[in-house]
């Protein structure tokens, strides 16, 4: 990762405004304006000292805005990056059952993807679009303030679904093997939050977060494997839901260590279309119909379910907040440092099974984690 030197803030040299009697000094006065006229500078001379410290202040404050704190930096390209591993996902989730794969040899694919809703393909389509406008825009900004952009292109080594009219380029994500967590989904319905200790075992989804499943057909042979297709459509279900959730609270999290009033902007404003991705994808996996295969259990969430289940509970159940001692709150959980902030999201990423197959894993993986790191110990800087 290229090392960029930290940017300096520092403060000009003070102003002193003249306080003598003009009346007295006419003569001098107008020799002296004669000469700063001839500079350009004789209107600047005469303002108020009051003026010149207001004209300074406002220098400084553009010198800040058009400059980042190197915790901030770190926070939009670990952001970036996560947005790019959405992206390349979202595109191959796109490619088999967005709205233009409709009527193609992956129709089989998006008839199941409808069980849950009609809506999908388009759906899954927007999803990939706001993604990609996530990345060219903060990739964008960084190179607008001078700092490097991320690019992961070189490690698109990843084979991609073999079914016939997916482009076969390489990929930076799997989703052919994933193991998806989906103890979100009781997080969510429970009264206890992380942040405070609370810890979620239980499932939404038996045996999905054990062992490798695919949520994408691999191959042709699986557009008409009857149950094991619909158990792959669910299983993107829950995952669209599993990965739009790690956004929603990677973004609150590190909100909290911006300085820049503008970066604080545009992580608040992403973050919130990360939370309404959630909660779509939220509402729809539950209506995922009873089925076992290779392992993975759905079952009907829609009747008989205990709260912690229940699919239609798809609002945050108000939790604790702060302090045990305090009302409890409906708030997006977690968002403490230790949880899924950067170093966490990732951690999720890799469990999910998201890089299994990287042929340049190690560095791959060392780039991701440093970046991380760096953006964790990211501190909101007091202004001078």
């Amino acid at each position: 990762m290229n090392k960029k030197a930290e940017l300096s803030l520092s403060g000009s040299a003070d102003t002193q405004s003249p306080t003598a009697d003009i009346n007295s000094h006419s003569h001098g006065v107008v020799r002296r304006r004669s000469f700063l006229k001839g500079l350009g500078m004789a209107g600047a001379a005469l303002l108020p000292a009051s003026a010149l410290l207001m004209t300074k202040g406002k220098a400084r404050a553009d010198e800040r805005q058009n400059k980042l704190t190197k915790g901030d930096v770190a926070i939009l390209r670990l952001l970036a990056a996560a947005e790019i591993i959405e992206t390349d996902l979202w595109q191959q989730y796109n490619e088999l059952g967005g709205i233009g794969a409709t009527g193609s040899i992956s129709q089989p694919y998006i008839t199941d993807l409808q069980v849950l809703d009609g809506d999908m393909p388009q759906y899954i389509a927007d999803n990939t679009d706001d993604e990609m406008s996530h990345v060219a825009f903060l990739n964008a900004f960084l190179a607008s303030k001078g700092e490097e952009p991320v690019n992961f292109d070189a490690f698109r080594n990843i084979p991609p679904s073999k079914v016939t009219g997916v482009p076969q380029t390489g990929r930076l994500t799997n989703l052919q093997q994933l193991s998806v967590d989906t103890s979100w989904w009781v997080r969510y319905r429970s009264t206890t939050n992380p942040d405070l200790g609370a810890i979620f075992i239980q499932q939404a989804v038996q045996g999905l977060n054990v062992g490798q499943h695919p949520a994408i057909p691999v191959t042709n042979a699986d557009l008409t494997s009857g149950n094991h297709l619909l158990a792959i459509a669910f299983t993107a279900g829950f995952h669209f839901g599993f990965i739009e959730q790690a956004g929603t609270s990677l973004y609150a999290t590190l909100s909290q260590k911006v300085t820049s009033p503008e970066v604080l902007k545009i992580t608040l404003s992403i973050g919130g279309s990360e939370i309404m991705h959630f909660q779509v994808w939220h509402d729809k996996a539950g209506n995922a119909t009873p089925l076992t295969d290779d392992g993975i259990t759905f079952v009907d969430l829609t009747k008989n379910q205990p709260e912690t289940l229940q699919a239609n509970l798809i609002m945050p159940e108000p939790c604790d907040l702060i302090s045990t001692g305090l009302p409890q709150c409906a708030i997006i959980r977690p968002t403490s440092s230790g949880q899924l902030d950067a170093r966490g999201a990732i951690n999720g990423f890799i469990a999910d099974g998201l890089f299994i197959g990287q042929q340049r894993s190690k560095e791959f993986l060392d780039l991701i984690i440093d970046m991380a790191e760096e953006a964790d110990a990211a501190r909101r800087e007091l202004e001078e």
